[in-house]
């Protein structure tokens, strides 16, 4: 965990952070949720929700000496006391799995979207109205008791998040029931381009959308939420990594033995 922080570029490439919009959004939702679940598990929502939950799950843990001193070392060059309050959260709750797995809460990982939000584009900061800017989109962290119903974001994988990652207005599609396969609408500065996501993990141009709401609607179409979306780009990557490999072929293009 310590290396994966020491790897984040802080104050990244404004291009970079812009094409990561999006994932980084739903990272930071999925983020405020998690931190809601083990705040409310320990009594901790005064500290909500950039925070260091190692100091409630058990307040006597100390890392080893040596990821001690890391830490601390690292921790310098870390700007904003809430990016090192989580910072610090993620490596000392990584160390504790490992030492004591049976102290730990049957939660999801709480810093895991946090830290791939860091990966993705670095840090956040508060504006003047207590909002949290992302770098290119605002969003209201709202209270922990708000956050316990925002429905879980699950599918962590890098093919999920970079499949969300585009410009323009987006919509998704799906057919009655959300299933496969799943369909976009992008608009950008004013054309439309309609896309389906392949096979091949990428999208790629359709003309499976109508073009009319209405019509969307009476080919038997519903809108889905990003949520719902990424639950289906990574059904897709699921799928896709437990296809048997394609056998080697010899001269003749026979299946080798």
């Amino acid at each position: 965990m310590l290396n994966r922080l020491r790897a984040v570029e802080w104050v990244g490439d404004w291009d970079r952070v812009l094409a990561c919009v999006m994932s980084r959004r739903i990272l930071m939702r999925e983020y405020l949720r998690r931190a809601a679940l083990w705040a409310q598990e320990y009594s901790a929502e005064s500290a909500w929700p950039f925070f260091d939950v190692s100091e409630y799950v058990d307040p006597g843990f100390r890392l080893s000496p040596e990821t001690a001193a890391e830490l601390d070392a690292y921790l310098g060059r870390v700007p904003g006391s809430e990016l090192r309050q989580t910072c610090a959260g993620a490596v000392r709750l990584a160390e504790m799995r490992e030492q004591t797995p049976a102290a730990m809460p049957d939660l999801p990982d709480l810093y895991e979207p946090l830290v791939l939000f860091y990966e993705r584009g670095g840090e956040f900061v508060r504006d003047d109205a207590g909002g949290l800017d992302l770098t290119g989109v605002s969003f209201r962290p709202g209270t922990p008791q708000g956050n316990l119903s925002t429905p879980p974001f699950r599918a962590l994988g890098e093919t999920v998040l970079d499949a969300l990652d585009t410009t323009g207005r987006v919509s998704y599609y799906a057919a009655d029931g959300g299933r496969a396969p799943l369909l976009r609408r992008r608009v950008v500065r004013g054309e439309r381009h309609d896309e389906l996501f392949g096979p091949d993990l990428r999208w790629e141009p359709t003309d499976r959308l109508p073009e009319t709401e209405e019509a969307v609607k009476s080919a038997g179409l519903v809108p889905l939420d990003e949520i719902a979306a990424a639950e289906l780009i990574g059904d897709a990557a699921g799928r896709a990594s437990r296809q048997p490999a394609p056998r080697p072929c010899g001269r003749r293009g026979r299946p080798r033995p």
